[in-house]
C-alpha cells in the first residue's frame, strides 16, 4: 500500500512538533479505532540560516508543507520551557508561534503540551530523558530506527501525548485518566 493510500485509511492524523530554531522535530501518527501507527518522523535543520526571521519563514513553510503532504487533523506542539536565557526563550516562543500560525492557516486544531506532560504521558516520569522517551516511543509504535536527532522523537512524543490525552484506557467498564491509575487498579496486567 502506498503512503498516500495509507494516509486516507486513518480516521485521524496528528502532527506533533518540537519547535526549535536550530533543529525542529516532527512526527506524525495515524489513528484507526484507537490504534496509533507511526506515519513519519524527522527534523528540519535550520542551523545554517543566520537570519532569525528567515528561520521563522522556513519553519512556517516547512510546517505548511508537512500539513499539505500528510493532511493531519490536529497539531500537538511542545510548549517552550522556562529557562534562564531569556533570548533563547523568546526565539523558541517565536518558532512555536510560527508553527502554530502555519497550522491555523490550514484550519488545524492546535493543542499545546509542556515537556513534562509529554514525558509523563509516554514514560510515566515527567523527568525522563530524551533517550527514555525515544525508547518508549520505539516500543509503543513498533519502529526500530533511531533518528539522528532526538528532536524527531520529541515531536513524535507531542503527537503521541495528544493521542493519549484524548483516548482513555478502559477495562472492565472502568475508565482511567492516566497509565498510573490504570496500573494501580490492574497490577496483574503489567509485564515485568
Amino acid at each position: 500500500m502506498n503512503e498516500l493510500q495509507q494516509i486516507k485509511d486513518f480516521e485521524r492524523i496528528i502532527l506533533g512538533i518540537d519547535p526549535g530554531t536550530v533543529v525542529m522535530g516532527y512526527g506524525l501518527i495515524g489513528i484507526t479505532k484507537k490504534d496509533p501507527k507511526l506515519i513519519s518522523l524527522g527534523v528540519i535543520k535550520l542551523g545554517k540560516i543566520d537570519d532569525h526571521t528567515l528561520k521563522l519563514k522556513k519553519i512556517f513553510e516547512r510546517t505548511v508543507s508537512l500539513i499539505e503532504q500528510y493532511k493531519p487533523d490536529e497539531l500537538a506542539i511542545e510548549a517552550p520551557f522556562f529557562g534562564k536565557n531569556v533570548q533563547s526563550m523568546l526565539k523558541l516562543g517565536r518558532a512555536q508561534g510560527v508553527a502554530i500560525a502555519a497550522a491555523l492557516s490550514r484550519e488545524l486544531i492546535v493543542n499545546e503540551y509542556s515537556p513534562k506532560k509529554i514525558k509523563q504521558s509516554i514514560t510515566g516520569n515527567g523527568n525522563a530523558t530524551k533517550e527514555q522517551v525515544a525508547a518508549m516511543l520505539q516500543r509503543l509504535l513498533k519502529f526500530k530506527e533511531t533518528p539522528e536527532f532526538l528532536d524527531a522523537t520529541d515531536g513524535l512524543g507531542a503527537a503521541y501525548c495528544h493521542f493519549l490525552q484524548h483516548t482513555q484506557t478502559k477495562t472492565d467498564g472502568k475508565s482511567f485518566g492516566s497509565w498510573k491509575a490504570f496500573v494501580g487498579a490492574n497490577p496483574s496486567k503489567v509485564k515485568k
